[in-house]
This record gives structure tokens, C-alpha cells and sequence, in this order.
């Protein structure tokens, strides 16, 4: 048996229409798997289809704001019509506002809280239903190095993404009767759309990443695709409520 193998397996991605979650999307579909980007641009969700489909990956698309508990309901619903079946969520759609504790205001808190973490939640929980009829699953969420370390410019990030690993561990304890395995990958500095913007925002942080990441490079994309069809596949049935540091070595680095 191939471990690693995930032919006929369904996987809803958000935020998967770049970054980090259509990393782990061409992963898992090169491993077998049909992918459901889940994104309200559509634009961008048509555009990285295209791209999953021209590496011969079963892919489409289902628009959906995940902070909002209607929108999250009817994709999935969307996806186990069309397909019959959900076997693994990736909680990967998320925010940033950075923003100084003291001057940052409720609407931004809310903001990155309802991205990063309510989101998780709405997904999580109303995918758990489509998982029991489909006899397990695996659910994957983004965290961050900011699920260990704190910034001047991060907190409601910081918090949302601390939060993300606790959930994690809560779902961990209540699925496992259900078969359903719960993990969480801690990405360090990659190059995405978001930290992009955090290079223009935040003076010296290209040069302090790659000072402290003894691998010597800001992470890619690609760098996700082991670690997701790991956490997708049967390769971790023994596995949940972990929480997995991609990073290159950052968060091991004094």
C-alpha cells in the first residue's frame, strides 16, 4: 500500500487560490487527490485551477467568504454534491493588518480574528458532519511562527494564529472517535503575496529572516507539498493535534 497515496480523496483548500495553500493543492493533487479551491476571488480561484489542471490535477473552483457561516455551509455542501465526498479541509485563508497594539482599532482586531481563526471554526465544525459519511478525514490549519513568538505588529495576528494551535489540539480530542486526525503546520518566513507586503511595511525584515534561518533562503510555496500530503494521507493516521514547523530551522535558532 502506498501511504503517500491520495487517488479519489476530495480536498477543500482555503485560500488556496495562492501562497502557501496552493502549494499544499498542487502536493496533494500530484498525489492523487481532486482539489475545491474555496476563495471569494474568483478571478484568482479560476487562474490557480488553471494552473492545478495544466499539471494534469482534477481541480475547481467554489466561491466562498469564509468568514461568513452562509457562505462556508453552501460550499461545502456544493463540494460533497459534485463530488460525494470530503476526506481532507485545509483551514488556509487568512489576514494581516499591522498595526501597534495601542493604535490598532476593534474593526482591524475583528478583521484578522474573523479571517484567521472564526473561519477555522465555521469551516472545521460544518465540514465534520461530511467527514463522518465519507468514514474519516483529515483537516490541515496554517498557523504561524507567531503561534510561538510574539511582535510589536502582530498581536490580533499572533493571537488568531496562537489560537489555531489550541483549536487544533480541541478538535484533535474530539474527532479521533470519528477517525478524524487534526493537525496544524507553523510556516516560517516564505515568500507569498503577504509577506511581500510585509518586506515593503517592516524595514530590515528580509535581511533579519534570512540572518536567523539557518537554511539560508525565505521558504517557497513548493516547500508545502511534502508536509501536506503527509498530514492528508494515511502516512499520518497516528498523528493529530500536532502542530509542525516549516521554517528552514527559524524557530530552533538562538
Amino acid at each position: 500500500m502506498n501511504l503517500f497515496d491520495l487517488t479519489g480523496k476530495v480536498a477543500v483548500i482555503t485560500g488556496g487560490s495562492s501562497g502557501i495553500g496552493l502549494g499544499m493543492a498542487k502536493g496533494m493533487g500530484q498525489a492523487g487527490a481532486t482539489i475545491a479551491i474555496a476563495s471569494r476571488d474568483q478571478n484568482k480561484a479560476t487562474g490557480a485551477v488553471s494552473e492545478l489542471k495544466n499539471m494534469g490535477i482534477e481541480a475547481f473552483a467554489v466561491a466562498c467568504d469564509v468568514t461568513r457561516e452562509d457562505d462556508v455551509r453552501t460550499m461545502l455542501k456544493t463540494v460533497f454534491e459534485k463530488t460525494g465526498k470530503i476526506n481532507i479541509l485545509v483551514n488556509n485563508a487568512g489576514t494581516n493588518v499591522r498595526r501597534r497594539p495601542e493604535v490598532m482599532t476593534f474593526p482591524e482586531w475583528r478583521t484578522v480574528l474573523d479571517a484567521n481563526l472564526d473561519s477555522a471554526f465555521h469551516c472545521s465544525s460544518m465540514c465534520h458532519q461530511y467527514m463522518k459519511q465519507s468514514g474519516g478525514g483529515k483537516v490541515i490549519s496554517t498557523g504561524s511562527m507567531l503561534s510561538i513568538f510574539g511582535s510589536p505588529w502582530g498581536c490580533a495576528y499572533a493571537a488568531s494564529k496562537g489560537a489555531i494551535v489550541q483549536f487544533t489540539k480541541a478538535l484533535a480530542t474530539a474527532w479521533a472517535e470519528d477517525n478524524i486526525q487534526v493537525n496544524c503546520i507553523l510556516p516560517g518566513w516564505i515568500d507569498t503575496p503577504l509577506t511581500r507586503t510585509a518586506k515593503e511595511q517592516i524595514p530590515g525584515l528580509h535581511e533579519k529572516a534570512l540572518a536567523r534561518t539557518p537554511a539560508g533562503r525565505w521558504g517557497t510555496t513548493d516547500d508545502f507539498q511534502g508536509v501536506a500530503v503527509f498530514l492528508a494521507s494515511a502516512a499520518s493516521n497516528f498523528v493529530t493535534g500536532a502542530s509542525i514547523v516549516v521554517d528552514g530551522g527559524y524557530s530552533i535558532t538562538v
